[in-house]
């Protein structure tokens, strides 16, 4: 009965955590049309973020609050399976879905992408995710604060460039869902976009209490690493926003912001909750851990170099990298 009160704990927790994201990546949207941001950064920063909110507010909860070196475990596996999840499985699905909508007459099998945009956005992760890998292998505390304020700082260039950006492809987001507390308005207040964004996040951060009370507790009553259950479960649960939101854009052939939406949300799971990472932990990782910051960096490379060498995406290529996934469940398995 403890298993299934648990179980249910963390169904909640997941619930609570994608509702708390729905709330506040509704809410800085309508942050960005109001304030006259750019679709297209929107997109790429402001609901990259937000749909990344539930991974990052993990670790910060284990490690800074944690009491245990499981809730730790926890958190570190938060922070880098969301990483791999996105490289080698929401990229490839994406794919896959491209072709399925072109069988069905739904749309060309064929991205229409700025890959330009999607050459930086790699670049940046590749970059960055490669540096917190380095850090794995200089066990030097001043070198873990050094690399984590570069990257932070690394996020915030790229935020200057997205910003900067003005493209004739920023008008293609289409239509913005009403507010949900002022479904109403036709233009709702910043005060009510204030008041759902706070709620927002208040459902993030009880959430991600939840799911570490419960990703600790399932892990000791099934004799489960709590570090594997973090990099396959958690990021699995928390990716729900980004792959909901980019296979519907997909379908409506909005490919730049279905994209977008998700080398976006890398390059921030690459920099700014690896730095807490960085900071909050000693960031020596075990094995099954380091596999997947490898595989990681390997699936952004494989992606990037796509692009460098034939120019854009091949559907049928870019799924190949859920064989990484496929492959690393089947070595945790073993392991």
């Amino acid at each position: 009965m403890t298993i299934l009160l648990y179980a249910l704990l963390f169904l909640v927790s997941v619930a609570v955590t994608l509702g708390g994201c729905a709330l506040f990546t509704n809410a800085i949207e309508w942050l960005g049309k109001r304030r006259g941001i750019s679709e297209g950064a929107v997109g790429s920063i402001f609901a990259a973020i937000g749909t990344t909110l539930p991974e990052t507010s993990i670790p910060v909860i284990a490690i800074f609050f944690g009491k245990s070196q499981q809730e730790a475990e926890v958190g570190l596996g938060a922070i880098l399976g969301a990483p791999f999840m996105l490289s080698t499985l929401v990229l490839p699905i994406l794919a896959l879905l491209l072709v399925l909508y072109a069988r069905a007459g739904k749309r060309t099998a064929r991205f229409h992408l700025n890959y330009g945009e999607v050459k930086t956005d790699l670049t940046f992760f590749t970059i960055g995710y490669s540096v917190a890998l380095g850090c794995v292998f200089v066990p030097s505390r001043l070198v873990h604060i050094l690399a984590a304020i570069g990257l932070i700082c690394m996020y915030g260039y790229y935020m200057k460039i997205k910003f900067g950006a003005t493209d004739e492809e920023d008008g293609e987001g289409g239509a913005l869902e009403p507010l949900l507390f002022a479904k109403s308005a036709s233009t709702p207040s910043y005060v009510m976009i204030s008041l759902q964004g706070l709620a927002g996040l208040a459902g993030l951060i009880l959430g991600a209490h939840l799911f570490v009370t419960a990703a600790e507790t399932m892990a000791e009553a099934l004799s489960i690493s709590p570090l594997i259950l973090a990099l396959l479960v958690a990021p699995l649960a928390t990716e729900l926003p980004e792959m909901s939101n980019s296979f519907l854009w997909l379908y409506r052939k909005k490919d730049r912001l279905a994209v977008g939406n998700v080398t976006g949300a890398m390059v921030f799971q690459g920099t700014f909750p690896v730095s807490v990472g960085l900071l909050g932990t000693e960031w020596a990782l075990a094995p099954s851990a380091l596999v997947t910051m490898v595989l990681a960096v390997a699936a952004a490379g494989f992606c990037l170099l796509q692009i460098i060498l034939g120019g854009h995406w091949r559907p049928w290529l870019l799924s190949a990298s859920a064989i990484l996934y496929v492959g690393y469940t089947l070595y945790l398995y073993g392991f």
